[in-house]
């Protein structure tokens, strides 16, 4: 019964302004101590925070425990409490002296210090202290006793560190993904929410997280219609809260306006389906870095001097277009900008920076903005489809399912062995055989999946009599599996082969804890599982443990593939479309440009007398009779560069 409850809430991806009622009214924050260990490492390896990853030593040269702080030069029972100390006033401090080269104090010393202020570091018990701790817990009596303590030792106010101060007390530093849990899913199954799309002031309320999502709650609601002739709602209409996000890099440019309210639309099946609602989106690609060379032509010239060739002087020209295109476009987009929850901003190099940021006249996006945010993840080259992926990263509510029992062994201290120094001159041991043979079909199985050889895959495995649950040498933390390395490549028929073909077990977890299922990254590889869930039966594997939805028949997947395949096709015709229609119009203004341009080296009377006369068309027609095809395409190239200088030495004149 609970598998069938936890498989209709998870029947489709979780979408953070849309929880379902069951889990949004039982959600609630994980405490750091039970976070997934998938999103601490230093957790993972028992490293302490903020040290080398190095073994510490003891002054007797023997190893320090892993609970321990080298800094401090203190020891700890417990991981939970060596968590709490690296929070804690003495650590703070001791970074501090760190960083301005001075000794770490004991916890003795630092009680001293403490005791000649007027505040105490618990909070004291005086009523006094009790009205200065607005959380409860004493946070803002200790930021401010290590404050002042610092602050007496400097003897002036220390700004620095009080931006110290308040970054760590915002979270900075933190991991980019806040880990909720419920009582309506499985207890080793957290639910993951970016950072990043939280205020600065509701990062700071950190215990009202989940009353925020709560407050956030978005109806799906219908697009507005009305736009204007550039492709923008008109002024005044109600588009309701939304992101604004934009990439530029490399001459690429991207941004759009996204409504955070879902958009509700109907499957074939007939079942509702909420989707995205992009308000505005536009891009610019201009021919700007230097082929095969790499950078900008502005960096280059920065450092090397201005260059003189027509490939430099068209890079310059478009330059100048993309930064003038892109102002006019956040200009035209200002009040939507204005009005958008947070800014989502990847800009590649100052040119790009200068470009977005400024500072210019009537600059729209600035560097102080509190909303700015970059992307939390990596992203590629700026396109719509990249932002639109961006989006529902963002977005999207993460799952993770974690083996209680590893997350048990590893909160369990444990003393580490005396490491014994290696020699200089000893050799590393010698592989065996059955390593030997491991590490070479780890060679080939990776390369055929890469490459998607299916049958090539299929034949060796046989040949070579590989178990389905053969894991890779050396091991691979996050893919440690064929299946596992198939589905975080995407390859939904390698994927579908592996479990239908050659028996791959999709409920093996790999070191951080993932299914293969939870890996992919598209909806053809998630659909692959349903579709092998289908075809082998439910008996074949623990389906809900490997994470894989309600099965899918291969002719449901294949229409599904189709429909989305034709909706692409549509859009790369309007696309298409839209850029035969931009090729038009410029052309049409460099007809117009070129008229006024012979108009006022001519005269008007000499223009109307010249108006038989061949047209530059014809005049360069009739130049390259008879020349080869090479001559023909080197003189075309001379001319767009000639007329790319021309329109830039126009454009600094102006």
């Amino acid at each position: 019964m609970m598998a069938t409850r936890v498989e209709s809430l998870l029947q489709r991806p979780l979408y953070v302004f849309d929880l379902p009622e069951e889990i949004l009214n039982t959600l609630t924050l994980k405490d750091p101590i039970d976070r997934p260990v998938v999103e601490d490492t230093q957790i993972k390896h028992n490293i302490p925070l903020n040290e080398p990853s190095e073994t510490p030593e003891t002054e007797d040269g023997t190893p320090a425990k892993a609970t321990s702080c080298n800094l401090c030069g203190l020891s700890f029972p417990s991981v939970a409490e060596q968590r709490s100390h690296v929070r804690s006033d003495l650590h703070a401090y001791n970074l501090k002296q760190k960083i301005k080269g001075l000794k770490p104090v004991g916890e003795e010393d630092f009680e001293k210090l403490i005791g000649e202020l007027d505040e105490s570091i618990s909070g004291s018990e005086s009523s006094e202290s009790e009205d200065e701790d607005d959380d409860g817990d004493g946070t803002k009596a200790k930021d401010s006793t290590l404050s002042a303590l610092l602050k007496k030792q400097a003897k002036i106010s220390n700004p620095e560190f009080d931006d110290f101060v308040s970054k760590k007390k915002r979270g900075a530093g933190s991991q980019p993904i806040l880990w909720f849990s419920s009582p309506s899913l499985p207890d080793n199954m957290s639910l993951g929410v970016y950072r990043a799309i939280f205020s600065n002031a509701e990062q700071d309320e950190e215990s009202h997280l989940v009353e925020t999502i709560r407050n956030k709650q978005l109806s799906p609601t219908q697009p507005p219609k009305v736009k204007n002739a550039s492709g923008i709602p008109l002024p005044g209409t109600d588009i309701g809260p939304h992101y604004f996000l934009c990439m530029i890099g490399g001459g690429h440019f991207a941004a759009m306006i996204v409504a955070l309210a879902p958009k509700v639309g109907k499957k074939h099946t007939g079942v509702d389906e909420r989707s995205a609602t992009v308000v505005a989106h536009k891009t610019f690609h201009r021919y700007t870095t230097r082929r095969k060379q790499g950078g900008a032509q502005s960096a280059s010239d920065a450092a090397k001097g201005a260059a003189h060739s027509a490939g430099s002087s068209l890079r310059r020209y478009n330059e100048a277009a993309l930064t003038q295109e892109v102002r006019d476009l956040l200009k035209d987009w200002k009040s939507m900008i204005d009005s958008a929850e947070l800014l989502f901003i990847r800009a590649t190099g100052s040119t790009n920076r200068r470009t977005l940021f400024g500072p210019y006249d009537g600059q729209v996006l600035r560097n102080n903005d509190p909303r700015n945010r970059g992307f939390p993840f990596s992203t590629r080259r700026a396109t719509q489809k990249e932002l639109m992926r961006s989006f529902i990263e963002l977005t999207r509510v993460k799952t993770s399912t974690v083996d209680e029992a590893a997350l048990a062994a590893l909160n369990t201290p444990t003393e580490t062995p005396a490491i014994p120094s290696p020699s200089k001159h000893s050799k590393p041991p010698k592989p065996s055989k059955e390593d030997e043979a491991a590490t070479l079909h780890t060679t080939q199985l990776t390369t055929l999946i890469k490459r998607s050889k299916i049958p090539a895959l299929l034949n060796y495995m046989k040949t070579n009599n590989i178990p389905s649950s053969f894991t890779f040498l050396p091991e691979n933390y996050h893919t440690p599996t064929p299946l596992h390395l198939a589905a975080s490549l995407n390859t939904a028929p390698v994927v579908l082969a592996l479990l239908t073909k050659a028996g791959a077990d999709p409920t093996i977890m790999s070191d951080d804890a993932r299914t293969p299922f939870t890996l992919a990254g598209d909806r053809a590889t998630r659909d692959a599982f349903r579709v092998a869930r289908s075809e082998l039966g439910e008996s074949a594997w623990d389906w809900e443990k490997a994470g894989v939805p309600a099965a899918l028949s291969k002719t449901e997947a294949e229409k599904r593939g189709q429909r989305e395949k034709d909706e692409k096709l549509e859009a790369d015709k309007a696309e298409a479309e839209r850029r035969k229609a931009e090729t038009e119009r410029l052309r049409k203004e460099s007809e117009i440009e070129e008229a006024k341009r012979r108009e006022k080296k001519m005269g008007k009377g000499k223009v109307l007398g010249a108006v038989m006369e061949k047209t530059g068309a014809e005049k360069r027609e009739e130049e390259a009779r008879g020349l080869t095809p090479e001559v023909k395409a080197r003189l075309e190239r001379e001319r767009r560069a000639r007329a790319a200088e021309e329109r830039l030495r126009r454009l600094q004149g102006n």
